[in-house]
């Protein structure tokens, strides 16, 4: 689940990681009143999940309480564009006013799981300020990272180690390994999937503060923080992902228009990437799980064909678990109760595979049927 800066924010003061003095404002008068409070120059942040938000224009610095009252007049309620909004962009619902700060230097600073030794890696770079994907393309070796051993967690060695790479002097080290530590408590406390401090920044006084901070929680682990459920913002989330997840679905829109449904993961996965090599493009990932019943394939079906992009869908089914022959009928019936408009193309292999199949070739229905992974990738394709 992601969550807005100034809620992440909210959580870094809790565990005392120095970020700037700030409020939320919902209108262009409360951004005023707001600025006369914090006195001097204050920042105007759009509130939205997603990045890239000061080169689409929704960070702006303003040297006054009226400066900021029409910043925030121009932002809320306005459609935010940025590489990762796509060309819809989002709704600019609050922002953030902040007090503005001398920079001397701006750092990158994030922690993730990496899956491949099982640890938390934390990141740092001096390329602060810029998207971190392009820094690791171009230049990876300006990436510093180091492994956190969870027997015995952060060790301040390790923060001296990434400080001094950084070149940072023996003063500021001291403060980079207490600032290391104190996102490395967040990063553990709060079971995070990423957290992210982008800029890091180095004031002309010679302190560190968190100027944009962003992160993410593993939704897995939300029976023990109940409290995080009020951080969801609902205007943020994909309404069909948000629908998934009621059915106990694993749902993520993508950009295509070859509907997926699949059991297990890993053949999603796989799904997606045969779809691509036959020339097709994936709308979405749609796990239905090992156990799928009638009610989940049919709430799988309303939530692809929700998406107007979609021309064609394909089913990719292995019965281990759950028979073929159950996810027959659930197809039939589904197909029957929604009316599906669009080539339907259904693979099946496993636990009464044959049954399976006569069911769906005796249904009367406009259903393909594949046998081979291929072979189905290729028909969905072609019948667009």
């Amino acid at each position: 689940m992601k969550i807005h800066e100034y809620q992440g924010k909210d959580i870094l003061r809790k565990f005392g990681v120095n970020v700037p003095d700030g409020r939320i404002a919902f209108t262009p008068d409360e951004a005023y009143a707001l600025a006369k409070e914090l006195t001097g120059t204050v920042v105007v942040k759009a509130q939205i999940h997603a990045g890239g938000r000061g080169k689409g224009g929704g960070v702006k610095v303003c040297k006054t309480a009226d400066e900021a009252r029409e910043a925030a007049k121009k932002m809320l309620h306005w459609n935010l564009v940025t590489y990762q909004t796509g060309a819809e962009g989002k709704e600019v619902k609050k922002v953030l006013i902040e007090k503005g700060c001398d920079i001397a230097k701006e750092l990158y600073l994030g922690m993730v799981l990496d899956r491949a030794t099982a640890r938390v890696t934390i990141m740092a770079s001096r390329e602060g300020g810029v998207e971190i994907e392009e820094v690791a393309a171009r230049h990876p070796e300006k990436i510093l990272k180091v492994a956190v051993d969870p027997a015995v967690g952060f060790q301040p060695f390790q923060g001296r180690l990434l400080g001094f790479g950084l070149g940072l002097d023996k003063d500021l080290a001291g403060k980079f390994v207490k600032f290391v530590s104190g996102l490395y408590k967040v990063y553990t406390a709060c079971d995070c999937s990423l957290a992210e401090i982008n800029p890091l920044v180095i004031t002309k006084g010679g302190d560190l503060l968190a100027l944009d901070v962003k992160i993410n929680f593993d939704d897995s682990a939300f029976y023990r923080h109940k409290d995080f459920e009020e951080l969801r913002d609902l205007d943020e989330e994909d309404p069909a992902e948000m629908e998934a997840k009621k059915h106990d679905l694993n749902y993520i829109s993508l950009n295509g228009n070859i509907g997926c449904m699949v059991n297990g993961a890993g053949l999603a996965m796989a799904t997606m990437d045969i779809i691509k090599l036959y020339g097709g493009e994936p709308a979405n990932f749609l796990d239905v799980g090992g156990g799928a019943t009638k009610e989940n394939v049919t709430a799988a079906f309303k939530i692809i064909l929700r998406d107007s992009k979609v021309k064609a869908i394909l089913i990719n089914i292995f019965g281990g678990i759950v028979k073929c022959d159950m996810v027959a009928e659930g197809i039939v019936a589904a197909a029957r109760g929604v009316g599906v408009k669009v080539p339907l193309v259904v693979r099946l292999q496993g636990t009464n595979v044959n049954i399976g199949r006569k069911i769906l070739a005796e249904s009367g229905l406009n259903i393909v049927s594949a046998e081979g992974f291929a072979e189905a990738a290729e028909k969905v394709v072609k019948s667009i």
